[in-house]
């Protein structure tokens, strides 16, 4: 999730937990600790896709942050820093609870969180919140500004938790929201004759009523769906290849092999005029609007193979954004008898 929202729930965490014994600066600290996993972005890995798979590791992994935690405690003790009369369990259990819900929060979200680094599975990427949902954050904003305020009382320790527990509600429901989406995408595609092997939902920017499926079929080919919550319709959808073969022969393979086990090998492979370009399909709003793409090899003339290159970000990385699309993308939330035009954006997919 984003900056804002990791500080606003561990300040939350902390005022509802040690808020009454310690105050504003119960608050603050609790701010400052929730975003501490999020300096790796500091690290320079070399590449965008080292950049990308490395990204909420070690500084993201719960063992880390737990060893962190007792390490924090101790140093507390050391110094002397905790209230006269606190009990040493209450304050770690603070400060515990402030650094392991920031990757927790995160694995909420559709990028991976390694939460078991140094062990390597498949990061974590429940992907049921858009990295910025202000449906999550405001309510818990609110209650933070009321506490710097008024001060982490009692009561307003309580409402903190109240808040607490109403966000963790909505990841509920956000979970509730993806199963049926992808219910709907896939009683779409067994009315078709069509078995997807493996699916993947996400919800669209800033809500979770609107959502895209991606749906991976036997032959190797994607279905890409759209479906709202409020749709009395079937999800509109397009069909396009993995074009796996592409990247088969690409040596050396170690960044791709590494990105494949990042995403899950949510990936299409395009050959654009001899380039060769991995799209991760599993962030953006959906077929040509994708936030990662990577130019990762080049076609030898001479042989015609692949051969790789540095990778490198496609058409402006993530950064780059198509303000018109998101505005449609949002207005298909509620405008739900006009599709998206999901054909046409596909087409952006080849092009320089």
């Amino acid at each position: 999730m984003d900056s804002v929202t990791q500080a606003v729930l561990g300040a939350g965490i902390a005022g509802a937990v040690v808020g009454p014994r310690y105050g504003r600066k119960a608050i603050v600290a609790g701010a400052m600790l929730g975003t501490l996993p999020d300096l790796d972005v500091l690290i320079d890995y070399g590449d965008p896709i080292a950049q990308m798979i490395n990204h909420r590791g070690f500084s993201h992994s719960l063992f880390v942050l737990t060893a962190l935690s007792f390490l924090l405690v101790w140093l507390a003790k050391r110094f002397r820093l905790n209230d006269p009369g606190d009990s040493y369990g209450r304050l770690w259990l603070a400060i515990w609870l402030v650094l392991i819900t920031h990757p927790l929060l995160d694995a909420f979200t559709s990028y991976g969180t390694q939460l078991w680094w140094p062990l390597r599975p498949t990061p974590a990427s429940w992907s049921s919140v858009f990295i910025i949902d202000p449906f999550y954050t405001l309510p818990l904003l609110l209650g933070v500004l009321a506490a710097l305020v008024f001060g982490p009382t009692v009561k307003i320790s309580r409402a903190l938790t109240v808040l607490l527990l109403v966000s963790s509600a909505y990841l509920l429901a956000s979970q509730l929201a993806k199963h049926r989406a992808e219910d709907r995408v896939g009683e779409l595609l067994k009315a078709q004759g069509q078995t997807p092997v493996a699916m993947f939902s996400v919800p669209q920017p800033f809500n979770i009523v609107l959502w895209r499926v991606v749906a991976r079929l036997e032959d190797g080919d994607y279905i890409e769906a759209v479906s709202g919550m409020l749709d009395e319709r079937e999800p509109e959808f397009i069909r396009f290849p993995s074009n796996f073969a592409l990247g088969e022969t690409l040596q050396p393979r170690d960044a791709l092999e590494g990105l494949r086990w990042f995403t899950g090998d949510w990936l299409r492979y395009d050959d654009i005029d001899g380039q060769l370009v991995v799209t991760d399909l599993r962030m953006g709003i959906g077929t040509g609007h994708y936030s990662f793409r990577f130019l990762i090899g080049e076609r030898d003339p001479a042989s015609g193979q692949w051969r790789a290159v540095t990778p490198q970000y496609w058409q402006g990385g993530p950064a780059s954004r198509d303000m018109a699309a998101l505005k449609t993308t949002l207005t298909r939330v509620w405008q739900t008898g006009t599709p998206l035009p999901l054909a046409m954006w596909e087409r952006r997919m080849t092009q320089k």
